[in-house]
């Protein structure tokens, strides 16, 4: 589905930032044009990775951008979001893991700004990719 997102484009210095609308407190970067849709789509299956909350429709871009948060200089795009690929039904696990990595866990968590679930779901599916070759 597409979704309007508003970027801040980068310099050799600084990565494209990304804020996605109708996302609320969803925010994505990206060193290249090229990353970024991947990156968005990542930033959105992060976001509702919990299954707190539905996913909603995406706004009229025509609409959006006259928002007045939104007249800074950035540039629009519209991301294609997989929302097949976003679950909000969020299903209970029980797991054992050491002390010391429950903890290193919660640190790296707060850093990012997720909760210890939603960092465990990313980092889950970063290693899947990674073991996939994706």
């Amino acid at each position: 589905m597409l979704y309007p997102v508003y970027i801040h484009p980068g310099d050799d210095t600084h990565a494209h930032g990304v804020i996605i609308p109708d996302f609320p407190g969803c925010f994505s970067a990206a060193d290249t044009w090229e990353e970024l849709p991947a990156n968005i789509q990542e930033a959105a299956e992060c976001h509702y990775g919990l299954g707190d909350e539905e996913v909603p429709l995406p706004s009229l871009l025509q609409e959006v951008m006259l928002h007045p948060d939104y007249q800074d200089g950035g540039v629009w795009m519209l991301a294609d979001i997989d929302l097949s690929r976003i679950s909000t039904r969020a299903v209970r696990v029980n797991i054992s893991l050491p002390e010391a990595l429950v903890k290193t866990i919660d640190d790296e968590a707060r850093a990012r700004s997720m909760s210890r679930s939603g960092f465990l779901a990313y980092a889950a599916r970063k290693a899947m990719q990674v073991g996939h070759g994706v």
